[in-house]
């Protein structure tokens, strides 16, 4: 087993083109090549004392769910704990993975593993209610990015389909030769000097045409038109190319808007949230103290550091909204606007998921040792 190998596991689990763009993610350190032979340790934060358990360890590679490299290195040396973590872990061999927001945008990962708490699910994996990604992360097949539309005779259907084929255009998926068409009338009147294959100048032509459609990459689309001008009956192809958009999928993105089956009330929510991320205090914020007894239904979600979500969560009808953290001036503002909240403390909402990560892992990457970090605690402590 190789780096390699847990860098396809961990991208298998949360593809990085679900990351957020302002995102450090992936491999930030290590060799894609190294043998992979020591344990692997799971953490939220990098810390020194977590890079100190993992070289005692005699770990060769560190999932840190937070990027430890974020800030740009101008330099590695001893001279700061950040520099530190990351020169002894260069100098111990330790490979360093981060996946971050990817891992909460995923179906199954951070995100919804907070939500299936907060929806009062017993079965583990299982949310009990609807629930959607707040932010769903759309995505635009390569071969799928521009559709190109022309129209030809009949008779010459199938050589122009064959022709945009050979140019790259029809391939959806494992598919090809992929193309709609309909049938019409076209007509044209050709002017002096033209060489009409249907037709002469001068007088209005009424021909049985085919709409041909066919998806192309936006790389292939220029080989895809010469060829299909070079193929094409016609002295003048009628074509059009339409900009496709990207395709959003509900279930990944971030952030989550949860339908509870059962309405409950905030405090009943609190508590859930508490005895799922283990804490023995969460904090929670009313619109209005009358409000206590008051069942909501739709909570928006967001592990971590949720404020940039929480306008987002209110238009889209959230009557509260659960994330680790937000600043005071921030939870006034979702209170004006109708909304309550709950805070859990930023890596509580998130640490909670590791153990699910290491069974994951241990599932793609069988006889591996798998571990998580015994020393990987929240920074804040509640007295």
């Amino acid at each position: 087993m190789k780096v390699r190998d847990l860098v396809s596991a961990m991208e298998e689990i949360a593809p990085l083109s679900l990351a957020e763009g302002w995102d450090k993610v992936g491999l930030l350190a290590g060799d894609r090549e190294r043998a992979l032979t020591g344990p692997v340790l799971l953490t939220i934060d990098l810390t020194e004392a977590v890079l100190g358990e993992a070289i005692q360890a005699g770990a060769h590679a560190v999932v840190a769910y937070h990027p430890p490299i974020w800030e740009p290195l101008t330099r590695i040396t001893d001279a700061t704990p950040r520099q530190r973590i990351i020169l002894r872990a260069l100098e111990a061999g330790l490979a360093i993975y981060s996946p971050h927001t990817a891992l909460d945008a995923v179906a199954g990962g951070v995100t919804d593993w907070l939500a299936e708490g907060l929806s009062g699910s017993t079965q583990p994996g299982r949310i009990a209610g609807d629930c959607r990604a707040l932010t769903p992360h759309a995505s635009m097949p390569r071969t799928q990015e521009v559709k190109i539309v022309t129209f030809a005779p009949a008779s010459a259907a199938e050589q122009v389909r064959g022709a945009l084929a050979s140019a790259g255009a029809g391939l959806i998926g494992n598919y090809q030769l992929c193309s709609f068409s309909t049938n019409g009338t076209g007509t044209f009147l050709a002017g002096e000097g033209a060489s009409p294959a249907v037709g002469s100048p001068g007088q209005i032509e009424h021909v049985a045409e085919v709409r041909l459609e066919m998806v192309c990459a936006k790389a292939a689309l220029p080989i895809a038109l010469q060829t299909l001008r070079r193929l094409h009956p016609y002295e003048e192809p009628a074509i059009d190319v339409y900009e496709l958009a990207p395709q959003p999928v509900r279930n990944l993105g971030s952030g989550r808007r949860l339908l509870l089956d059962k309405p409950v009330t905030i405090v009943e929510l609190a508590q859930r949230l508490r005895a799922w991320i283990k804490r023995d205090r969460v904090r929670y914020a009313l619109v209005d103290d009358r409000d206590i007894d008051r069942p909501v239904q739709a909570v928006g979600i967001c592990p971590g550091s949720g404020a940039s979500l929480s306008k987002l969560a209110r238009a889209e009808g959230c009557d509260v909204f659960v994330t680790g953290e937000m600043n005071h001036h921030d939870v006034v503002g979702a209170l004006h606007a109708g909304m309550h909240v709950i805070l859990g403390n930023h890596t509580s909402t998130e640490r909670g998921y590791l153990p699910r990560l290491a069974s994951r892992l241990g599932a793609l990457l069988p006889g591996a040792d798998i571990r998580v970090s015994e020393k990987d605690r929240d920074p804040l402590v509640t007295i």
